[in-house]
């Protein structure tokens, strides 16, 4: 049997919000929701740890769950694990930070794996920085990168094993010293054994980490098509036997109207992440009335906008583009054109699909090509 205990009895100052973390809306849901979806198909037992003020509003998020239930918090986080581990009644037990949503059912499953296999499970994830040991805002001592972890919940243990290290805990009255029960476990019982974590299992604690978790973009861009006798000459032309739409080589009696390669469906993918970003179109940031973007590559353009949207701290985590043109057929070429913009966004979900406007209007006629182009950003 298996208890899930979240701890819930923060109050939001470190957020500047003007309640508990917990019931803030992400995605549609409070975040406790979103927490205690996660857990559900592993736990017997749910106990939500939280601040008496706090359980009227906590109570109606429990009703979709079995065996979910409240108990009061104490001052400290591990004081308000000591409290719920009197009343838990699993053989393991899963300590969980109700403020990190993310958390994925492979890293659950993995943690109550390990306290099986080991008697312990500790969520943890390399640490990509190097770690200081500072006191009075001067470093004492760097931890070698090499064996540096940064820990997350869930912290998962054999219940009664756990408990007695609180008890001990209590007794030397040592409970407030501890910011998690990895540390305490490994001063009153033994060294606990690290499980995987995952860097998208963020802790919500500050302002900017209540930022939307995902973002939806969209754009659409449309050219002309023109047979060779009828471009200016103003306009930068690669090949008039051929067209670059997603990067990729489409053999054709006719070229596409742009200052650019006219890679149309890259272009309405541009729009797609910019707006994704809240920033403006890519008529801002690559004008047509500028020389240096005559015959440019709309993939390397795309390059430099995958690096703004990695720029404020997202990145993608699908695409779709649809492209509607009467001719050149396409569908040889749908493949590559995936494999193209995987690679340049970095996201193996790409779709790409082609087809025709029935002969109506101006795609049907053959005079121009539109693309259109829907992205989800995720949270970095």
């Amino acid at each position: 049997m298996v208890t899930v205990i979240l701890c819930a009895a923060g109050s939001g100052t470190r957020a500047n919000l003007p309640e508990n973390k917990i019931f803030y809306m992400l995605n549609g849901l409070p975040v406790l929701s979103l927490t205690l979806s996660a857990f559900a198909p592993f736990a017997d037992e749910m106990l939500v740890v939280c601040r008496k003020e706090d359980e009227a509003r906590i109570l109606p998020l429990l009703s979709p769950y079995f065996g979910a239930k409240t108990t009061e918090g104490g001052a400290t986080r591990a004081e308000s694990v000591y409290n719920a581990l009197q009343i838990a009644k699993g053989d393991i037990v899963l300590i969980h930070d109700a403020a990190r949503p993310f958390v994925s059912a492979e890293v659950i499953r993995g943690c109550i794996e390990s306290v099986k296999e080991y008697g312990s499970g500790v969520c943890a994830v390399p640490a990509a920085d190097t770690v200081l040991l500072a006191s009075g805002g001067t470093v004492s001592a760097h931890a070698p990168r090499s064996c540096s972890f940064l820990a997350q919940t869930p912290q998962g243990f054999l219940t009664e094993k756990l408990r007695g290290a609180y008890e001990k805990a209590k007794s030397a009255g040592t409970l407030p010293l501890y910011t998690d029960d990895s540390g305490l476990y490994a001063a009153y019982a033994e060294k606990p054994r690290l499980c995987a974590g995952d860097r998208t299992n963020r802790k919500l604690t500050y302002p900017e980490d209540f930022a939307p978790a995902e973002r939806v973009g969209f754009g659409v861009d449309t050219h002309a098509f023109a047979h060779g006798e009828e471009i200016d000459a103003g306009i930068a032309r690669l090949n008039l036997n051929y067209i670059k739409l997603c990067g990729t080589t489409v053999p054709s009696d006719r070229a596409i109207e742009a200052h650019s390669d006219g890679d149309v469906p890259v272009h309405a993918l541009m729009d797609a992440l910019l707006s994704a970003i809240g920033e403006r179109d890519i008529g801002y940031f690559f004008p047509d009335t500028d020389p240096a973007y005559a015959g440019a590559d709309s993939m390397a353009l795309l390059a430099e906008v995958v690096k703004k949207v990695h720029g404020v701290g997202f990145s993608v985590k699908n695409a779709s583009v649809s492209i509607l043109c009467e001719l050149p057929r396409l569908s040889p070429f749908i493949e590559k054109m995936r494999e193209n913009l995987r690679a340049a966004l970095g996201c193996d979900t790409v779709a790409v699909a082609a087809g025709t406007n029935e002969k109506l209007g101006y795609i049907g006629e053959g005079r121009g090509i539109t693309a259109y182009a829907t992205v989800l950003l995720k949270k970095n």
